[in-house]
């Protein structure tokens, strides 16, 4: 019996193996009836042991490798009495030949005694040579008797030829078989299968096994988005997750043929209490992947936000002061997913050694160069290492050094010395006032080489926390949104890499405007710190900019830096997120908006710095944030912030403004000066001002096409934003703009921005900007066609918005997770013109339909509309007058418009208008 079923406590009240084989013999009948009934007593028991198992984890939720041993138990039981009452009772044979032997094998997970509830049931049969008519019937009675018990099975039959054959020219089945466990059968032919698996296959192919095994992890991580900080892990497959630590396993069997995980400690490739961690980090996540299969009723092994909740709740984390039980708990998690990654290096580094005289090393690319000032440390096979095992406990400050020195250089660092430098991490509290220890420390974050690498291996070693403690405090730390794809950590540190890839001219094509300012920009250092400093005050309760400020403020001297460059870091910390916020939730044609922001600002450089701290917060948020249309947003705010900071707060001739944009356009139109006197005439001055050239032209083009048309309605995709424009033309009355938004959205479109216009001969001149679901352009024939039949429809009522809007599904059912209570904050003073409504709500299709519904129905004047997403929580902005084209002052109207837009955002019943 397995080390792991031997430790499960009572293990008959799980499966009682004789009770049952006593049931079944009890049974009487013909073949088919035997089977039957056979299969009913066996789900029984299978029912039985998976609710005991169940009641154990809910008992004692981490237990996870108890919970694992228990569903590996219950399944090895459940085939020993399938295979004796096959073979006694349904296919006896009284006198078996050589050939009539079988063994059954339990492979991958179920070989190692590891199995969460609904995992895939891995089970070979081996026979001597070729399957005997017996061994057919046996196999297949069997299986067909599992697969009606509900269990999904992988199933192999093999003879021992077969097995070695298919072994030596497959990995994955080397893989399944280097774990295989004898569950039941011929004793002696196992025993010579093992004998022939070591001996034919295992021997003297080590090497190329660990080689597949990395090369196979490496693939794995990639395709789960290479990093163990994603927010919503795959606890198998992951970066840190349990097939990680089976990789080690299995490396450890093959190279050095250690039966348990205990083992490695006695082959001499963990340290008893590197031990402890990988069987800390094993059971925490079994027992998560446990919880995951209870709940899911399946085989689900990605941890998703709806899950998170309640797995946290299952292992009863708790609330505490500015994190949620559900953080804490995937701070936890992370932690466990860190240690694996920790583990990996280490067991390297081992390998390294073993195999060092057979060819290059696992895993780290051919050093080029040998650096000489190394002060006192040393070069092994061309990695940074310590010559020995005290060297960083004599002078504390060389935990730093060892990092400054491997950017300088571009070294490596040996595994063993990263081994080192966490066991001695604490040594990091010795030195965080020492300003020899600050200044490499700066000198690393700051580097024109790869600051993200060598930050992410000191954080991976727990040295960059320790030295830098409110960091420390942000380490695998998780933000329960669905904006957030990393922990703030990891964040942090993508941030300062796309920082550094942006100074170094490798996203020119990406970021021209940020390449060209940084060439210009003088606090360098202060920039850099800023984006250190940026989230590290996440999780304490209180806004994380203020409190950020406040740690920046401390941790900026202390780094070297002076006054005014402290000033300059705090600030940009303080208002790290206000060119966004700008950018993406205001009219950037209404000057005023223009003048708050620069009144903020002050100063070209803090805007320049401001800029670039935007952009890589934005772009390390994760995959698919950034686009083309904050892109363009963030550069009008820097070119208009930018020329009121060097002009001061004048504006620049409006008319002059206004007179350029008809001049340029009077040239690309050719139009003689009756024509383009009649569109001018048309068109009001906040027109001119709002709208850049390109789309002036297009509109225009459009108007003359219309000539005397009661509707008119274009669309291109326009790549400078990253959506297409829909331009629509038409003759004006109320409600025309909550139409057009539910038809966008019928035909499966997001408005990402909308400017309203009505000309001075009552014409409505409206523009969108639309993407599909997932923030992309509509870019194919078909679908720009339904999109202007859906607009047409609209505006003429032949279709019933409300009803085609509630039958269409709701698509992103992973928002429900999270709890977002509606909010509408009304601003009179954000603009000189008009009143400004900001509403947040939770994001689905057609909220901006009802959101305009509702003010529709308060008969106010949408002048424009300004869309931004976060994840799964949405902000609609609202420049509004009402009918006379005044500010909306009074009270008790604000009230009615905010309790009608709370309705509307919590998704209320909308009435359809006549």
């Amino acid at each position: 019996m397995p080390p792991r079923f031997e430790s499960l406590p009572q293990r008959r009240s799980i499966i009682d193996r004789r009770t049952v084989a006593d049931a079944l013999a009890a049974l009487d009948g013909d073949r088919t009836a035997l089977r039957a009934a056979a299969t009913l007593l066996l789900k029984q028991a299978l029912d039985a042991g998976r609710a005991e198992i169940g009641r154990r984890l809910v008992e004692h939720p981490s237990r996870g490798l108890e919970a694992a041993a228990g569903q590996a138990f219950l399944t090895d039981q459940l085939l020993r009495l399938l295979y004796d009452f096959t073979v006694q009772r349904v296919y006896p044979v009284s006198n078996p030949t050589a050939a009539e032997r079988i063994t059954i094998i339990a492979v991958g997970g179920y070989g190692r005694g590891e199995m969460a509830p609904y995992s895939d049931i891995d089970v070979g049969f081996l026979t001597p040579g070729k399957q005997p008519p017996w061994a057919e019937q046996v196999i297949e009675t069997m299986l067909y008797a599992l697969w009606d018990l509900g269990l999904k099975i992988g199933h192999s039959s093999r003879s021992l030829d077969e097995m070695v054959r298919q072994a030596k020219s497959d990995v994955t089945i080397r893989t399944a078989l280097l774990e295989a466990r004898y569950v039941w059968g011929d004793q002696p032919l196992y025993d010579e299968a093992a004998h022939r698996f070591k001996a034919e296959v295992q021997a003297d192919t080590a090497r190329q096994f660990i080689a597949d095994k990395l090369a196979e992890r490496d693939v794995r991580h990639h395709k789960m988005g290479d990093t163990r900080y994603v927010v919503e892990p795959n606890v198998k497959e992951a970066k840190g997750g349990l097939r990680d630590l089976h990789t080690l396993f299995w490396i450890g069997k093959y190279a050095y043929n250690v039966t348990e995980p205990g083992e490695l400690v006695e082959a001499g490739l963990l340290s008893r209490d590197e031990y402890r961690q990988f069987h800390r980090a094993e059971n925490f996540l079994w027992a998560v992947r446990c919880h995951l299969h209870a709940i899911s009723g399946r085989a689900e092994d990605r941890l998703t936000f709806d899950l998170q909740r309640e797995i946290a709740e299952r292992m009863r984390f708790a609330d505490r002061p500015g994190k949620s039980k559900v953080e804490r708990f995937m701070h936890y998690y992370f932690l466990q997913a860190r240690t694996a990654g920790d583990l990996t290096g280490v067991f390297l580094a081992h390998l390294d050694e073993k195999f060092a005289a057979r060819g290059r090393r696992f895993g780290f690319p051919v050093l080029r160069r040998s650096p000489r000032k190394l002060n006192g440390f040393t070069l092994v096979r061309g990695r940074l290492a310590l010559p020995s095992d005290d060297f960083l406990a004599e002078k504390p400050v060389r935990l730093i050094e060892l990092f400054a020195l491997a950017d300088k250089h571009g070294l490596e660092i040996h595994p063993l010395a990263m081994r080192a430098a966490s066991r001695d991490a604490k040594l990091a509290d010795e030195i965080r006032q020492d300003p020899t220890a600050n200044a490499l420390f700066l000198d690393v974050l700051t580097s024109r080489r790869d600051p993200e690498t060598v930050l992410r291996w000191m954080n991976e070693t727990g040295v960059f926390g320790r030295f830098v403690p409110d960091f420390g405090r942000v380490v695998a730390q998780m933000q329960f949104d669905m904006y957030h794809h990393y922990t703030v950590d990891e964040h942090t540190i993508r941030a300062i890499g796309l920082l550094a890839r942006i100074e170094r001219g490798e996203l020119d094509a990406d970021h021209p405007l940020c390449a060209a300012l940084l060439k210009q920009i003088v606090s360098r250092r202060a920039l850099y710190v800023a984006v250190l400093c940026h989230d590290i005050a996440k999780g304490r309760g209180g806004d994380h900019s203020i409190l950020g400020a406040e740690v920046a403020e401390r941790l900026a001297p202390r780094l070297g830096l002076s006054p005014a460059e402290t000033e300059t870091v705090a600030w940009l910390v303080r208002w790290h997120l206000l060119m966004s916020a700008t950018a993406f939730k205001r009219d950037l044609s209404d000057f005023k908006t223009i003048l708050d922001f620069t009144a903020v600002v002050q100063s070209p450089e803090r805007l320049r710095l401001l800029l670039v701290l935007t952009v890589v917060d934005i772009r390390a948020v994760g995959p698919g944030v950034w686009n083309g249309w904050k892109r363009q947003l963030l550069a009008d705010l820097y070119e208009s912030g930018e020329e009121v900071l060097r002009l001061g707060h004048k504006q620049k001739g409006r008319t002059e403004r206004i007179a350029a944009k008809q001049s340029a356009l009077r040239e690309t139109l050719g139009w003689d000066d009756a024509r383009f006197g009649s569109l001018v005439a048309k068109l009001p001055e906040p027109y001119w001002v709002a709208e850049p050239e390109d789309v002036i032209a297009d509109n225009a083009a459009l108007i003359a096409q219309a000539g005397e048309t009661a509707l008119a309605i274009a669309a291109r995709v326009y790549p400078e934003r990253g959506a297409t424009l829909v331009t629509v033309y038409a003759a004006d009355h109320p409600g025309l703009f909550y139409r057009i938004a539910g038809a966008i959205s019928i035909a499966g479109g997001n408005i990402i921005d909308a400017r309203i216009h009505t000309t001075r001969d009552g014409m409505a001149l409206d523009n969108f900007l639309v993407q599909d679901p997932m923030g992309r352009p509509f870019d194919e024939a078909g679908q720009l066609v339904r999109l202007k039949k859906a607009i047409e429809d609209a505006l003429a009522n032949r279709v019933k918005l409300v009803e085609r809007l509630l039958a269409k599904p709701l698509v992103r059912t992973r928002a429900e997770a999270f709890p977002i209570a509606p909010n509408v904050l009304i601003d009179n003073k954000a603009s000189n013109r008009f009143t400004v409504i900001e509403v947040n709500a939770r994001d689905r299709p057609a909220l901006l339909h009802q959101l305009a519904h509702a003010l529709f129905q308060s008969k106010v004047t949408i002048h424009s509309a300004h869309v931004a997403t976060y994840g799964e929580r949405a902000v609609d902005t609202f420049y509004l007058t009402d009918l006379t084209g005044e500010k909306i002052g009074a009270g008790s109207r604000l009230r009615t418009i905010e309790r009608r837009l709370l309705g509307a955002a919590a998704g209320e019943r909308l009435v359809e208008a006549a």
